[in-house]
């Protein structure tokens, strides 16, 4: 990429909770705002757009998600948008459950890890093939699978409960599949790891005030920069800072997740 050229952007949203009582519209406004003058490539959300998995709730995220000016959007639900057989209105604004989206040499492999009003997740042992089949059909400089549930326990979010039940499996499935990086939602707290060759990177919620600790609601954005990917959490309203900066060709890293970690745990 020559200098000054413009980066490749994802922006990640997630936990929009629309319709429930900690909902702040003026919170998604501004970030949707912030978004459209990025003007990323892509657009990744990653569940819980819902409260309870209701109808109006989908139709009200369905009209703000509309107002991201973005042709490539990737939407997964979360466990919330399963409650109540939410699903079905999922499938009909949404489309399908999962998907696979492939830009500019970017491909992105996106898997609804719900089960119908539970909160745990999983990927299950019959989609392993189907996920490792996606991401080897081309060639891509960078290969993204995106779910809800977490992977990797998020540090300050208090008991680990809802890790998707087949972890291991799935992430062995996506070292075979040579996956890059994991992006997810869920615990409301931003954070990111290397493991092995794979990033895993988690967002907060964008608009809710079901926070943790000392956390502010924010979304991710990612840019990428030929082999090397930059990740940052923005605070609507509050201006941005890095999470983790890596090479997808050496895997060297940096991460900064200090200033997180002070938000959700104590001293004493």
């Amino acid at each position: 990429m020559a200098v000054g050229e413009r980066p490749f952007r994802i922006a990640h949203l997630s936990d929009l909770h629309c319709g429930g009582p900690y909902f702040e519209a003026a919170l998604l406004e501004r970030a949707i705002s912030e978004v459209n003058e990025l003007r990323p490539d892509i657009v990744i959300c990653s569940g819980d757009l819902t409260t309870f998995g209701f109808k109006h709730e989908y139709q009200l995220a369905r009209q703000y998600l509309d107002q991201i000016d973005c042709d490539s959007f990737v939407v997964v639900p979360g466990n919330h948008d399963a409650r109540n057989v939410g699903y079905v209105h999922f499938e009909d604004l949404f489309g399908s459950r999962s998907s696979v989206l492939r830009k500019d040499g970017v491909t992105v492999v996106a898997v609804d890890s719900t089960e119908p009003d539970l909160d745990h997740g999983q990927i299950g042992r019959g989609r392993y093939a189907w996920i490792e089949e996606q991401f080897s059909a081309e060639p891509a400089k960078l290969k993204i699978f995106v779910l809800h549930h977490h992977l990797l326990p998020v540090p300050g979010t208090g008991r680990e409960r809802n890790v998707v039940y087949d972890a291991g499996d799935a992430i062995e499935c996506l070292l075979r599949a040579g996956v890059h990086l994991v992006l997810s939602g869920h615990k409301h707290v931003p954070y990111a790891w290397r493991l092995e060759h794979l990033f895993v990177v988690t967002t907060g919620t964008v608009s809710s005030l079901r926070l943790r600790g000392n956390t502010r609601p924010c979304y991710n954005v990612v840019e990428v920069h030929g082999n090397h990917v930059s990740i940052s959490r923005r605070h609507p309203f509050h201006g941005e800072e890095r999470i983790i900066q890596f090479s997808t060709e050496t895997f060297e890293y940096e991460k900064y997740t200090g200033r997180i970690e002070r938000e959700v745990t104590t001293r004493g």
